[in-house]
């Protein structure tokens, strides 16, 4: 009975939310596949309700990382993912990322989200992430020297 005790323990501790810093952010998105963020202030009515429903999805999903960011005590985090609204959720998965959108959702909702990232075929975000940054390095069309260099 103890050793169940100690290992459901374990667990617990592996699987609770993570308090994400302007320190740590980037270390927690690119060392692990998957990372839900959860931006949100003491203060914020919606943000306590929706952290029940947050903490209990960290727990079920022990193979994802769930982080939260206080944008009180972490502002400059919030500046720069342009969070206008708290509660706040995003999901990286592989540095990409995939969901960014402001409201508490229900457990059934958050869970619907997370089999989707995980359905995400990421081999072709990054292929559609590649071509669109290859398009915009192309450097511009340049008409006038086309036109110089035609015959007269």
């Amino acid at each position: 009975m103890v050793y169940g005790w100690r290992t459901r323990l374990r667990e617990r501790e592996r699987m609770a939310t993570l308090e994400l810093t302007k320190e740590n952010f980037e270390g927690t998105v690119t060392g692990h596949d998957t990372v839900i963020v959860d931006f949100w202030a003491a203060w914020c009515g919606p943000c306590r309700q929706f952290a029940p429903t947050f903490e209990k999805a960290s727990t079920e999903h022990s193979d994802i990382v769930f982080g939260k960011v206080d944008t009180e005590a972490q502002p400059e985090l919030a500046e720069f993912f342009n969070i206008r609204s708290i509660p706040t959720l995003m999901v990286f998965r592989e540095n990409v990322v995939l969901y960014s959108q402001a409201g508490a959702l229900p457990d059934h909702v958050l869970d619907d989200l997370i089999t989707k990232v995980r359905g995400v075929d990421m081999a072709d975000v990054h292929r559609q992430i590649a071509d669109h940054q290859s398009e915009h390095d192309q450097p511009e069309h340049d008409e006038a020297a086309e036109v110089g260099d035609q015959p007269a």
